[in-house]
């Protein structure tokens, strides 16, 4: 069987979705998982869009052993070099360039004649062959790009030295059949296309993504881009998840083996979900809440005379599982590490410390914790940063308006600070309080909560996105009472706010677990 590699651009192309906002150590954090998951190339963004681009590049570039990391950059010499910088030290480094071909992004983007195009593209690649062992070059739109065109654009960068021509489907405009089309043609027609591997990249702006990755892959693909989750610019991009997971259950169909272990999907979802914020709908395939649930009364008869009369893959291929945490409020620290790493976590003694004052201070609260209650309290805590504030108490109370009295910890002082105020409801009077102790001017953009477990003592996440002139910061909270979690979520990206203003120099770096 030939093998299809997983090109990874959820740090890229993942965080252009709108709302998106990823910190320097939330991309390491995910980027290692990806490395977990198995994923062959790693896009750790564009090193040239801003100095906080470029040095996560760089962070995930020094922190990633088991996989390719990529810079995305133009057909422009800026672009590369920016990259070269940023990659130096990895210990597999390399390049995407990009170069718009199609007739309508000549003529009106780039106002760039054909030949113009195969010049400028020529010359990148030559480029970027000097500093990288790995050159990638996509003809974006290419999917609406004249034929003979492509032909001659990938047979010229082939010449330059590239490794893999990307061919993406920019808007997610084509069919399967055009799609696939398009691959078998380059292969027929191009002089040396058997010396590089083809790529397919899908949008999914007409829902086809996923059908025309695989159809991709029939047509001989060896490596496929997209994200965790789909997510990206506009409607997203394929979901990686979905095309490992069609690859492992028809695998007698596509004839093709990769590295990815699908064990890992689960929490890579997760991960993803909740560092971007922007949850997995329930019927999401693959990962969703809804995936391996059933209610209709056939459905259960079936599943429960035999598993695969509505079950085409089983919970536990892709992480899931169904077991609970068979814990309460007197089981110690020792069992709650043995139960962590069960689960695939691993944390520094003092990151375990943080995570067991947690768990028991939810122990006091719920009667029986589920495994989803604590992945959300180890979910809580990833790409963690020095926590200035932390909360303590509140209190609350109600008239013609809310007022919330907090206290929190300074570990700055390392001293209490106690501050009350009132607000349009309890949030708002707990938001403004919090403002007070930390004095923070800040705006509140976004603002979501939901539902972890099912149940009266159910685990509440709230999500906040905070912006102070230009910084934009997200802070995640959880707790059995959700305006608690609220004041914990708005503390967390208070938290975050302050260390981003500290600047690397200043900062201690927190491991991520």
């Amino acid at each position: 069987m030939r093998s299809v590699q997983f090109f990874d651009t959820t740090l890229r192309d993942g965080e252009q979705s709108p709302g998106v906002n990823l910190s320097m150590e939330e991309k390491v954090a995910i980027a290692l998982q990806l490395e977990q998951l198995g994923i062959d190339v790693i896009e750790a963004g564009f090193a040239v869009a801003s100095q906080d681009d470029w040095k996560s590049v760089r962070q995930v570039a020094l922190s990633v052993k088991g996989a390719t990391v990529v810079s995305l950059a133009r057909a422009v010499e800026k672009d590369i070099e920016s990259a070269r910088e940023a990659l130096i030290g990895a210990e597999s480094p390399g390049i995407h360039v990009f170069l718009a071909t199609s007739p309508i992004h000549r003529t009106y983007k780039l106002k760039m004649t054909r030949d113009e195009v195969v010049e400028r593209a020529v010359a990148a690649v030559r480029l970027a062959k000097k500093y990288f062992p790995h050159v990638e070059f996509s003809a974006e739109d290419g999917g609406r790009t004249e034929k003979d065109f492509l032909c001659q654009v990938a047979e010229k960068v082939i010449e330059a030295g590239a490794d893999v021509i990307n061919i993406p489907d920019t808007v997610g405009y084509l069919t399967p059949d055009e799609y696939g089309g398009i691959f078998r043609y380059l292969k027929q027609n191009v002089k040396g296309i058997e010396h590089v591997r083809l790529s397919a990249h899908c949008h999914n702006d007409l829902g086809m993504a996923t059908a025309n990755t695989l159809a991709a892959i029939e047509a001989g693909v060896e490596q496929v881009e997209g994200t965790i989750n789909g997510i990206g610019e506009r409607a997203g991009n394929v979901a990686l998840e979905e095309v490992a997971m069609a690859l492992v259950t028809r695998k007698s169909h596509y004839q093709v083996t990769t590295r990815i272990k699908t064990e890992e999907i689960a929490k890579t979802s997760r991960m993803v979900s909740k560092m971007t914020g922007m949850f997995v709908p329930g019927n999401k395939a693959v990962v969703g809440a809804n995936a391996f649930a059933h209610e209709s009364g056939i459905h259960q008869d079936g599943m429960l005379k035999h598993s695969e009369t509505y079950e085409i893959i089983r919970p536990e291929m892709v992480g899931q599982t169904k077991s609970l945490l068979v814990m309460g409020k007197h089981s110690g620290r020792h069992a709650f590490q043995d139960k962590l790493e069960s689960m695939g976590y691993q944390f520094s003694d003092e990151q375990l410390n943080q995570l067991f004052i947690r768990f028991k201070e939810l122990t006091g609260r719920k009667k029986r914790i589920e495994d989803e209650d604590l992945i959300s309290l180890v979910e809580e805590r990833w790409g963690e940063t020095e926590e200035v504030f932390s909360f303590d108490s509140i209190q609350l109370s109600y008239g013609s308006r809310s007022m919330a009295s907090l206290r929190l910890k300074d570990t700055r002082e390392d001293k209490m600070k106690e501050e009350a105020a009132c607000g349009n409801g309890s949030v708002d009077a707990i938001f403004r309080a919090i403002d007070r102790i930390t004095n923070e001017k800040v705006e509140l953009e976004d603002y979501k909560i939901i539902s972890v477990t099912q149940g009266k003592d159910a685990l509440g996440e709230v999500y906040v996105k905070l912006r102070q002139g230009e910084h934009t910061i997200q802070g995640r909270g959880v707790s059995t009472d959700i305006l608690e979690a609220s004041a914990r979520a708005y503390i967390h990206a208070v938290n975050r706010l302050l260390f981003i203003r500290k600047g690397p120099g200043q900062r201690t770096e927190m491991p991520v677990g």
